[in-house]
């Protein structure tokens, strides 16, 4: 496996856009919601979760197959470079979906295997949703994702970057959830985020 970006993909106004920094409050609330004592974050994108983490007294490792982004260890997902049941947690947020599909349950065996409880993944997901979003005075704010079906899902075509994303055709997200659990993870849920339904995650126990 080799770098598809360059190091600066990942620091620029484009890609950290207001939802993505939305994004990055769930990717850390699902970790500290579990309180762990060591936390491995697979794919170090620009360094904000796990420095955040760190910032918050979490033991967080992490791992990357590029070694310009600095992470505490060089490896792949698919041979990941650590003992079973290493860490607590193991995040791996928008990072599947950048290897061929065929290789998507080698890389949760081995998240499943130096996981000792748990793990948190976050998939990208193009399927297509409304957003309902109504502040009612006295009652609150309800939000909600209104899913919009497709007769024909749209192909996906490698972009250079992503092989794969839910809801597109060979895609559904009822084929990943159940290569999910063949590998032995038990989904405690899967949600989309209301600002950025284009991020979906799933909390996974061992």
């Amino acid at each position: 496996m080799k770098p598809q970006v360059d190091p600066g993909h990942y620091f620029n106004k484009s890609y950290d856009t207001k939802e993505r920094f939305i994004s990055y409050w769930h990717q850390i609330n699902e970790i500290m919601e579990l309180n762990p004592k060591k936390v491995l974050e697979i794919g170090v994108g620009n360094g904000f979760v796990s420095k955040y983490l760190k910032e918050r007294g979490v033991n967080v490792v992490t791992l990357d197959i590029d070694e310009r982004l600095k992470p505490d260890a060089v490896g792949s997902v698919l041979d990941i470079p650590f003992s079973e049941s290493s860490f607590d947690v193991v995040a791996c947020y928008e990072v599947l979906e950048h290897l061929p599909y065929e290789n998507f349950k080698k890389a949760l065996s081995e998240i499943f295997r130096v996981s000792k409880s748990y793990a948190i993944l976050s998939l990208p997901d193009a399927s297509r949703v409304y957003r309902l979003y109504v502040h009612i005075p006295r009652v609150g704010i309800i939000k909600k994702l209104i899913p919009l079906p497709r007769l024909r899902p749209p192909v996906h075509k490698f972009d250079g970057e992503h092989y794969w994303e839910i809801g597109k055709a060979g895609y559904p997200l009822n084929k990943i959830t159940k290569d999910i659990e063949s590998v032995g993870f038990n989904i405690v849920k899967t949600y989309r985020v209301f600002e950025y339904p284009y991020h979906r995650f799933f909390a996974l126990k061992k």
